[in-house]
């Protein structure tokens, strides 16, 4: 599997096969441009010393020590203090929930509804993000769950580039950007 979703092949290659990496990375895909958001896992796992990241790791580190990973130059995010503890509260929630489990989210829901659900419940998550969510696990990754497409709403439509789930080259990016332009405009000019 090859994405395009960060700036390096390592990190593209870190959120093919590490679930939490990819959570993180949509989780981090806030205010700031998306290879940053994505590419930030990788980085993190850098700092950690470590080649994966793991939620029971994550959730039994000090909160503070943790946000010290994030406020390193450069920053993982814009609000680095903020996304630490998102990150941490849901590496919590999935130890809680899941057994530090990211990919047990997604392969053991039945339903599209129930994983947009699931993901939603998420700390940092919202219902937008988790359809966005939703859409690139079953465009991207073939997670499919009965419904999938109707539960990630317009962002499940083929051929549509709406989000990070149709950045598939360097074309698409160009596409999903100029439609998230475009909204931005319309939006602005309906105020």
């Amino acid at each position: 599997m090859s994405l395009h979703l960060a700036t390096t092949p390592e990190a593209n290659a870190l959120l093919a096969e590490d679930p939490l990496a990819l959570l993180a990375g949509m989780l981090l895909d806030q205010q700031i441009p998306m290879e940053k958001a994505f590419t930030s896992p990788a980085v993190l796992a850098e700092r950690m010393g470590v080649a994966r990241l793991d939620a029971h790791q994550i959730a039994s580190m000090d909160a503070e020590q943790f946000e010290l990973l994030f406020r390193q130059a450069p920053a993982l995010h814009r609000f680095p203090a903020a996304m630490a503890k998102r990150v941490h509260d849901l590496c919590r929630g999935l130890v809680e929930q899941y057994d530090g489990d990211a990919a047990a989210i997604w392969l053991t829901a039945g339903t599209g509804q129930e994983l947009v659900s699931r993901i939603a419940a998420l700390p940092g998550f919202g219902q937008q993000k988790a359809k966005i969510f939703t859409a690139l696990l079953g465009k991207q990754f073939g997670v499919r769950p009965d419904g999938w497409r109707e539960a990630a709403g317009a962002y499940g439509d083929d051929g549509s580039h709406r989000s990070v789930a149709d950045v598939i080259d360097a074309d698409s990016l160009v596409k999903v950007r100029t439609f998230k332009k475009e909204q931005r405009a319309a939006a602005k000019a309906a105020h």
